[in-house]
């Protein structure tokens, strides 16, 4: 069992802490030359989701390592080039155009083992094939339509066959326009030296563990493996030959694996101060973001409003390395509204100003409201702090 290997040594909580952060493109001068690619290559997955509040998600990752992009050239820079594709990762995510090889295991096993709940009507799926061939990229209602009519799910023929495609890798997701997936031909979307199946599934796993690994730092099996959603055994059967080697951290109930990389030198430089998308990789696998920050964050958009605690999408503040608590945002207008606001006590005040006028800054607001405050005691003076950042 992996699990029986001797760790190469061991490290204490603080430092995988700081090497997750290191590993996470937080802790450390930002690679600004790399631009927002430069985050998706280092990260290897960024997550979409419907969700857009201060900005949709895929824009506040790069926004949280690199501060106040310009929001119009986000999504260019993850699409532009044939440099990126959206496909099943952790979930529906941005992946570089090299990792398209890594996903052969996932595109067999679709192909193999289907799991659609929408019939498929014969001849729909060669159609819409046919119809990309000649006519190019095209959303699905300009394939025929999404919908039939129906409810969400209520998908038409011509969308089932695309996602479908999609699923199986004759297709692929070039970029989101509106909102809606923009699919082509695989074959004319992904540049020739990407485009084979050739890994059988023991290499695709074995590379999406190493490149997992080197994402995280450090992290147990389970933070791993969850990375790209592969199986536990899927992790067990390729770690002693993915270059993660065994660590020990003290704190942590299960056994650890760490990129070489991340071990050969002590994780210094400049926190970013910021909110985080609940989306984001550093915090997105729950159990991990407690064991490392001691944090319990949970996203309660899906949560009835009477059983929210934080609310709707509330974001953490990350400074200094740690999680001082998180705020729930909108906007209305030129204002960003701080619906409501979790502090860790009085040395979260100024981090937290700063975040917020930071953020409203790249979304255009020029003011910030605070509403509801845990701790009413500090409205007063977080409100001063805010109005000093936003002078």
């Amino acid at each position: 069992m992996t699990s029986a290997q001797p760790p190469v040594l061991e490290i204490s909580a603080d430092q995988a802490r700081r090497i997750a952060l290191r590993a996470q493109g937080l802790l450390g001068a930002p690679d600004r030359k790399g631009g927002v690619h430069g985050v998706l290559r280092h990260l290897g997955a960024v997550q979409l989701d419907t969700i857009s509040v201060l900005a949709r998600s895929h824009e506040l990752v790069p926004y949280a390592r690199l501060g106040a992009l310009g929001r119009r050239t986000v999504d260019e820079a993850y699409w532009s080039g044939g440099r990126s594709f959206e496909y099943w990762s952790h979930a529906a995510c941005i992946l570089p155009v090299e990792e398209w090889p890594h996903f052969a295991f996932r595109r067999r096993a679709y192909r193999a083992r289907p799991h659609w709940n929408h019939d498929l009507p014969a001849g729909a799926y060669d159609k819409v094939v046919a119809q990309l061939r000649s006519e190019g990229p095209l959303t699905a209602t300009e394939l025929g339509g999404a919908k039939n009519g129906g409810e969400w799910w209520d998908w038409s023929a011509s969308k089932v066959a695309v996602e479908r495609a999609l699923m199986y890798g004759e297709v692929v997701c070039t970029e989101r326009r509106g909102w809606k997936r923009v699919y082509d031909l695989a074959e004319r979307a992904i540049p020739g030296a990407h485009l084979h199946d050739d890994m059988d599934d023991a290499e695709c796993l074995r590379r999406l563990v190493a490149l997992a690994g080197r994402s995280l730092g450090v992290g147990t099996r389970t933070d791993i493996a969850d990375y790209h959603r592969l199986k536990a055994e899927q992790f067990d059967a390729v770690v002693a030959d993915s270059g993660l080697v065994p660590v020990s951290v003290r704190g942590w109930a299960k056994p650890a694996w760490a990129d070489p990389e991340a071990l050969a030198s002590e994780p210094r430089g400049r926190h970013r101060t910021t909110l985080l998308s609940p989306f984001d990789s550093l915090i997105w696998e729950r159990a991990r973001t407690e064991r490392i920050f001691g944090f319990t964050h949970r996203l309660e958009a899906y949560v009835p409003r009477p059983k929210r605690i934080h609310g709707y999408f509330a974001m953490p503040l990350l400074a200094g390395g740690r999680l001082h608590g998180r705020v729930d945002p909108a906007r209305e207008g030129t204002t960003l509204v701080a619906r409501q606001v979790s502090l860790d006590g009085p040395k979260s005040l100024t981090p937290m100003a700063q975040a917020l006028a930071e953020a409203a800054s790249w979304v255009g607001c020029t003011d910030v409201r605070l509403e509801r405050i845990d701790t009413p005691e500090l409205r007063a003076p977080l409100t001063a702090e805010i109005a000093r950042a936003l002078a």
